[in-house]
């Protein structure tokens, strides 16, 4: 498996410093937030967007995928969140980047059903461009469809190979989801696995890799024991704890605890 950090942990912090930092810490690639606060949006000119692209092919850092926020199961016009989705896509492609996350952002007042037939069409429609351009959109386990079973839900009524998963392992334990369940219920579709660590269910101020309650080896024996080899990447959320550890101090210790996960599940 390959390893990677999404910039959700080095909030605001120039590409080229996020390169280097990747390279010189023994990271793989990145996880590019998308988000009009961060250094690579979808505003970017074509001349930025080459800049950026050539930033890390100087250092042989590869660009995962890009974190954006569309909301595919969220109530109203399909038009809006299709066109966002679209801009992310397009973005990915002059990135190099094989993916784009999306989130679910289903209504709780929503029929669930609903949520799930709205999300699913959305992506089946999204999905044609990306398979044009080469970029495949998951959907993360997060907010209103936090586990395997419930994404599975929209991922199986679209039935395109341009739509898969990106497993949050801190959303499916929240959600109560055993690891083996997420990975099977998963499995067909899983494009990467986000991982993290946490305190508790009552705290989730980010943690180092290793301190905390989540299942992190048993998930990585289980992705390891399947014979599954795609990327591992640490989501660590100081954009939304400015308080806790800078990233930048923690990212050798963390490739380190994942580098021992790996060779104890060989």
């Amino acid at each position: 498996m390959k390893l990677a950090f999404s910039t959700l942990g080095v909030p605001g912090l120039p590409v080229p410093d996020v390169v280097r930092l990747a390279a010189a810490h023994g990271y793989h690639g990145v996880e590019l937030r998308a988000h009009p606060e961060e250094p690579v949006h979808p505003g970017l000119t074509a001349a930025e967007r080459a800049d950026v692209a050539a930033a890390f092919k100087s250092l042989g850092i590869e660009i995962l995928g890009l974190a954006g926020y569309a909301r595919v199961a969220a109530p109203g016009d399909d038009a809006p969140v299709l066109a966002e989705i679209r801009e992310l896509v397009d973005l990915a492609r002059d990135l190099g980047a094989p993916f784009v996350r999306v989130f679910p952002g289903g209504d709780a007042d929503q029929d669930p059903g609903e949520s799930d037939a709205t999300a699913a069409r959305r992506l089946g429609t999204a999905a044609e461009h990306a398979a044009d351009v080469g970029v495949r959109i998951l959907l993360e386990t997060h907010d209103s469809h936090r586990t395997g079973a419930d994404v599975i839900r929209i991922l199986g009524p679209v039935g395109h190979r341009q739509v898969g998963a990106l497993w949050d392992v801190m959303h499916t334990w929240l959600g109560g989801e055993q690891p083996a369940d997420t990975y099977a219920a998963l499995s067909p579709y899983l494009g990467y696995v986000q991982v993290k660590d946490i305190a508790s269910a009552e705290d989730s101020t980010p943690l180092p890799l290793g301190a905390g309650a989540l299942p992190l080896a048993e998930c990585v024996e289980l992705l390891s024991r399947r014979g599954w080899d795609g990327w591992l990447c640490w989501e660590y959320e100081k954009r939304w704890y400015e308080g806790v550890t800078p990233l930048p101090d923690l990212l050798t210790a963390g490739r380190e605890h994942l580098a021992r996960l790996l060779n104890d599940s060989a």
